[in-house]
């Protein structure tokens, strides 16, 4: 009888919980977060790693993923615009997993899932060539060079991130720091993806479809300037 693989060890980088949550968000931890985890992500309860059913999580829609949704008002936004599309958000940082919650009960959209954890776990159990779409909107920069290979754009994340996306499928990534979008320039394009830019206006503009974040405004209010990169994953 084969063995279920052997949980991988992984390295972890910030925090996973902050000082404090108010009475509201505890709340919605207890009451709601069970409900929208996709429980195949857990090891204890899929110890063999078999693949989530798109199909029976979402109904048969067109499946997006976002790698940390922050306080998830970027994935709310996109799930009221495109009912037809199922996000998948992954975010270890628990109070912005009680932030998004709390707008996902105040927006009454019924098109997320929520991975209060790691999207390298996210990416075990996800099939190849089954996400349409995925966002990696101003991630952690890391900036001290010697920590850089915690970026998720290094092929530890970009390799298994392009294996679940489709042929054609869109990744975009914004960021604020230059150094990031010299390196997601780098290391994105070897992973098997295209930059989708013909002049400055398609990276100095955001997406039509875009909500500014309040990580993007404390970005302004500090003098940076925000990048949008778009890629398409290659055939």
């Amino acid at each position: 009888m084969p063995q279920p693989p052997e949980r991988p060890h992984r390295n972890f980088y910030g925090r996973r919980r902050g000082k404090h949550l108010r009475d509201s968000q505890e709340a919605y931890l207890q009451e709601d977060l069970d409900a929208l985890s996709p429980g195949a992500v857990d090891w204890d309860a899929n110890p063999e790693r078999r693949p989530l059913d798109l199909s029976v999580l979402f109904g048969g829609r067109e499946v997006w993923l976002e790698v940390g949704f922050g306080g998830g008002e970027h994935m709310v936004h996109q799930a009221g615009l495109n009912p037809q599309a199922g996000i998948i958000g992954c975010e270890p940082y628990i109070n912005g997993v009680a932030m998004l919650l709390g707008k996902i009960r105040r927006a009454g959209v019924d098109n997320l899932r929520v991975h209060p954890g790691d999207a390298r776990d996210m990416f075990d159990v996800l099939p190849d060539r089954s996400i349409s779409r995925a966002f990696l909107l101003y991630p952690d920069p890391w900036p001290k060079k010697r920590h850089h290979r915690r970026r998720f754009v290094t092929p530890e994340h970009l390799e298994p991130l392009a294996r679940v996306l489709k042929p054609g499928a869109e990744f975009r990534v914004a960021t604020d720091i230059p150094d990031y979008v010299r390196q997601t320039l780098e290391e994105v394009p070897k992973a098997g993806f295209e930059w989708l830019a013909e002049g400055p206006g398609d990276w100095r503009a955001p997406w039509g479809d875009w909500i500014s974040t309040r990580y993007e405004q404390k970005a302004l209010r500090e003098g940076r300037v925000p990048h949008y990169l778009t890629f398409r994953r290659a055939g």
